[in-house]
């Protein structure tokens, strides 16, 4: 009669909740790892945009990540110290169910007492054991949850460190390539530097004769009175004589200097400081020095002078070599310079 209604106890035990708890359970588990990888998949998608975004979102994922591990680390602790307990109830049951099932082999007690503690005892220790079934596969999954955390920790380090190396390459190359360029830039300053001093060189030899005619600094100075009248933009006689002896000296230069050397020759035009009437078709200074430059550089051309190896430029009387108020500084400063540059 009692084995008959613990049977009836037993198959009348509601597992229903206990099975709705353990689907709640792995459907949460189930959306945090596809949460997990859907962000993992998200911020990994971002590496292409832009290499200082994907680091920065990489740490962060990092660090989130971590804390997750450490949260489930602490849950699966818990879980842990849970089935710890259980197990201890479960070795008291065991421990009661085998005492009473003594007392009723010895005849000792009330034996329709000692079958319903029995059937209690034996009820509890089923649902401890379900409990505890529920608790170790709850920890199992919390492991392979870890285990995919970590393997998701270590493919983000590992692309982390996979982004700096090619952002340290990057940087590398840039240096060197900066190092390449200016040793570049440097022999071709050294070269156009060469080719200068060659060329006043020769001027100095074709020209020494005229004392209106000089060296000043890396520019070769040409009084305008030896090119041009007062005031005037026209090229005189003399002037042309000496401009033909400049042509080709630099129709020689042209032939020596290398073609990847883009170099000019800068004609500059300076006036003294005493204004023009305004009234004829040269109004001011700067007319004037503008009008001298382009006169030279036109008449160069016409010797010959390749056009895009000329520059014309005026500068008035606001770059004097001579600041003194006398007539001596304004001959020195009614000029026409010459400089051999880089474009």
């Amino acid at each position: 009669m009692a084995l008959g209604r613990y049977r009836r106890n037993e198959q009348r035990t509601d597992y229903w909740p206990g099975f709705v708890d353990a689907m709640a359970t792995l459907l949460l588990v189930m959306i945090f790892l596809l949460s997990v990888f859907m962000l993992a998949q998200f911020f990994l998608s971002q590496e292409i945009s832009g290499k200082d975004t994907v680091l920065n979102r990489l740490n962060n994922q990092i660090a989130e990540l971590t804390e997750l591990l450490a949260l489930e680390r602490a849950s699966s602790t818990n879980l842990s110290d849970t089935v710890s307990d259980l197990r201890a109830n479960l070795s008291s049951l065991e421990a009661d169910n085998k005492r009473l099932k003594s007392v009723v082999e010895s005849g000792t007690g009330n034996q329709q007492n000692a079958e319903k503690q029995i059937s209690t005892l034996t009820q509890n220790l089923d649902r401890e054991k379900a409990v505890s079934a529920r608790a170790l596969s709850q920890i199992e999954l919390l492991n392979k949850q870890i285990s995919a955390l970590r393997r998701q920790i270590a493919a983000l380090e590992d692309a982390l460190d996979a982004s700096e190396k090619r952002d340290r390459e990057s940087q590398t190359k840039i240096a060197n390539l900066g190092k390449r360029l200016n040793v570049a830039l440097a022999q071709k300053v050294q070269e156009l530097s060469r080719f200068r001093s060659d060329f006043f060189g020769r001027l100095r030899e074709i020209l020494s004769q005229r004392s209106d005619i000089r060296i000043v600094g890396d520019r070769f100075v040409f009084s305008s009175e030896v090119l041009f009248g007062s005031g005037s933009d026209e090229i005189g006689a003399l002037g042309q004589q000496e401009l033909d002896k400049l042509a080709n000296a630099i129709l020689e230069l042209e032939g020596e200097i290398p073609s990847e050397i883009n170099w000019v020759l800068r004609i500059d035009g300076h006036t003294d400081d005493i204004p023009l009437s305004g009234s004829g078709r040269l109004r001011d200074n700067w007319d004037l020095s503008a009008a001298r430059a382009i006169s030279v550089v036109q008449y160069l051309i016409k010797k010959g002078v390749t056009p895009n190896r000329l520059v014309a430029a005026g500068f008035g009387e606001f770059q004097p070599l001579d600041k003194k108020n006398s007539n001596e500084a304004r001959n020195k400063n009614r000029r026409i310079e010459l400089k051999l540059t880089e474009r």
